[in-house]
């Protein structure tokens, strides 16, 4: 596989990740609109399943693809795009801190 598209995977992974973390964030900081001001006793249940299904969408998002590459036998474009992908994310942190800078 090319550098060319393992890094277009990379940034498309990272930018899924991005966004589904954007949407998780919204629903926290709008929580007390949407489910009201009080806990009940499945507040932490939900806040648990909600942060187990997000260790499942962003591990697949970020190791799905690399682990199947490296399973059949592209071990080093497995490695590669892991890296790429970390790489990317790194990116989106710095840009998202550099617009939180910004916005002070």
């Amino acid at each position: 596989m090319k550098n060319s598209k393992l890094i277009m995977i990379a940034i498309l992974n990272s930018l899924g990740v991005a966004v589904y973390v954007f949407l998780v964030s919204l629903i926290m900081n709008h929580g007390s609109k949407i489910f009201g001001e009080k806990d009940t006793a499945i507040t932490p249940v939900a806040v648990l399943l909600l942060f187990v299904l997000s260790a499942l969408v962003t591990s697949g998002l970020v190791l799905g693809r690399p682990i199947m590459l490296y399973l059949d036998g592209q071990k080093k474009e497995g490695v590669k795009l892991l890296i790429y992908t970390g790489l990317s994310l790194f990116v989106l942190v710095i840009l998202t801190f550099s617009i939180m800078a910004l916005m002070k």
